[in-house]
């Protein structure tokens, strides 16, 4: 079968084509015939050397997280799906596995029934940025309709998951997006948005009680200029010495540093199919052919896609 990997760190240059033998499953796994998997931050972080003091730096290494597809086989230890099962999931450890291969064999606890409502793109679109999205939820604390947040870059698949849940919660939500995404930050629930390209958030004197950045490229040391006493400034982008340094902040100050990690479960996750079968929005901006891999991670890398950019390997 064919996968992608990669032997060194560096951009999407140095990811190829491989070819592997067709993973056979143990006791708790299912083999899935990938249809789609899709594109994270994440993968390029790790793809680049960023992440390495988790990823570690043994080569080769697989790309992708997420995927949907047909199952092939069930092992002996599975009984709640069969052969033919559309499904979706994530792989168990995503900083050493990878989805964006022909076949995968993952643990029977980390695929889900697709929603018949949705396409298999949107449903590789699903595990990683909507558990991200419901423990970015979690870490806010109590929302009510009184809450103020600005989510800084949020359109995106994160954001797109985080504005419609923050929406169930009546939150007073403002969202900073470019042109072409207010209409998108607007449908998806924000009270107010905010086109980066034309205004200053922080030039402005509102304060909020939560500021949420999903772009990467707002500091804690600028974003809690935009806090209240006691407000909270969520990284969901997290260095491994931001992990550290959140801690040490946290000591001195009442606007607090709050890293957001998480992995994907299957009661998150089946808050998210609830939510999916009634009514929240799956965009997926683009969908590349698996040959066209490479240019799908540059199209993803280069920033402002509204919603997710998913590749097709099985049609």
């Amino acid at each position: 079968m064919k996968a992608i990997a990669y032997n060194q760190f560096g951009t999407s240059e140095v990811l190829h084509i491989v070819e592997q033998s067709k993973p056979s499953v143990k006791n708790d796994q299912v083999l899935i015939k990938v249809k789609t998997f899709s594109i994270n931050s994440m993968d390029w972080k790790i793809r680049k050397g960023e992440m390495k003091l988790m990823s570690g730096s043994k080569f080769p290494k697989h790309t992708g997280a997420d995927f949907a597809g047909i199952v092939e086989e069930v092992g002996s230890g599975v009984n709640h799906l069969k052969k033919g099962d559309e499904v979706f999931g994530v792989v168990k450890n995503l900083m050493k596995e990878g989805a964006s291969a022909e076949y995968v064999a993952v643990s029977a606890s980390l695929v889900w029934k697709k929603p018949a409502a949705i396409s298999f793109a949107q449903a590789a679109s699903i595990p990683v940025v909507g558990t991200a999205a419901l423990s970015a939820l979690e870490k806010m604390g109590n929302i009510t309709p009184q809450s103020s947040i600005l989510v800084n870059g949020a359109t995106g698949g994160f954001g797109m998951f985080l504005l419609q849940l923050l929406q169930q919660k009546n939150a007073n939500i403002s969202a900073v997006a470019s042109t072409k995404g207010l209409a998108f930050a607007k449908k998806w629930g924000a009270n107010k948005v905010i086109d980066y390209s034309k205004e200053n958030v922080f030039s402005k004197q509102t304060k909020y009680d939560v500021v949420i950045d999903l772009s990467g490229k707002m500091s804690y040391k600028n974003g809690k200029k935009l806090l209240k006493n006691r407000g909270s400034f969520l990284n969901v982008t997290p260095q491994p010495i931001q992990i550290i340094a959140s801690l040490f902040n946290n000591l001195f100050t009442s606007k607090k540093h709050i890293v957001v990690l998480s992995n994907p479960s299957t009661k998150q996750t089946e808050k998210l199919i609830k939510a999916v079968n009634e009514g929240l929005q799956i965009e997926v901006n683009k969908v590349f052919p698996f040959n066209q891999f490479k240019e799908a991670y540059k199209y993803a890398e280069k920033g402002g896609v509204i919603g997710k950019v998913v590749v097709e390997i099985n049609e």
